[in-house]
């Protein structure tokens, strides 16, 4: 059983209360992230630092990635897309840690991009049914292939850190966020449960706790003023 966290987007406050709200009622459960930490919210680097402080895993966003590009690639298409998503408020968070940014972009971009684990599938946009001809009918069977054909596909708008097409059955259960709902939704056609319900909107953030391919609690704490005002 593993608790999986919804989109952060720099709300550093409301992290910290849903993580205490997760513990409280599952203690030691292994916590993990769907990613977009930063962006939006003012408090990037707090979240940051918590995700690595705490061991949270987390699979990497659009917005991580397109922080990393921004600074280490900038030229490249995400790093080059960075300026248009909300990236003045990283750029604050990290204002005078330098030293402690560089440390954060290395953290992020050895993160993973898909997660497939005993209880769940989890990606930060999902995998979009695209692909459905390319993966076939049993997509995890061969995690190779599938690998491949994901990872090298990172800007385009179906691919794993975009997509808000319809995603793939994937015959276990599908844990995404990028796409944002009111209330932690589930798609019972895809399989699939997206979990970012808008907390830099002033929403809430939420959490959900699965076990093996079943969703057990829905754990969710509003948005801390202080994470967005």
């Amino acid at each position: 059983m593993i608790a999986v966290i919804g989109d952060i987007h720099g709300c550093f406050y409301t992290l910290r209360k849903l993580y205490a709200s997760i513990l409280n009622k599952y203690p030691d459960i292994p916590v993990y992230s769907v990613g977009d930490l930063v962006d939006r919210g003012n408090y990037s680097f707090e979240v940051v630092d918590f995700i690595k402080k705490n061991k949270i895993t987390f699979v990497a966003g659009n917005h991580d990635y397109m922080f990393y590009y921004f600074i280490k690639h900038p030229s490249s298409p995400l790093g080059r897309s960075w300026i248009y998503n909300g990236s003045e408020t990283t750029l604050d968070s990290y204002s005078n840690r330098f030293a402690e940014m560089q440390r954060h972009l290395n953290f992020i971009i050895k993160a993973p991009l898909t997660l497939d684990l005993f209880d769940c599938f989890i990606s930060h946009a999902g995998i979009s049914n695209y692909y459905s001809r390319k993966l076939g009918k049993y997509p995890l069977e061969n995690r190779e292939k599938m690998i491949n054909i994901v990872e090298s596909d990172l800007n385009n708008e179906h691919g794993v850190l975009w997509t808000r097409d319809k995603l793939l059955n994937l015959n276990k259960l599908q844990i995404v966020g990028h796409t944002r709902f009111e209330d932690i939704y589930y798609d019972k056609s895809s399989n699939a449960v997206y979990v970012d319900t808008a907390a830099c909107s002033g929403n809430k953030l939420s959490a959900v706790i699965v076990n093996e391919s079943n969703i057990v609690d829905k754990i969710s704490v509003p948005t801390d003023p202080k994470d967005i005002i």
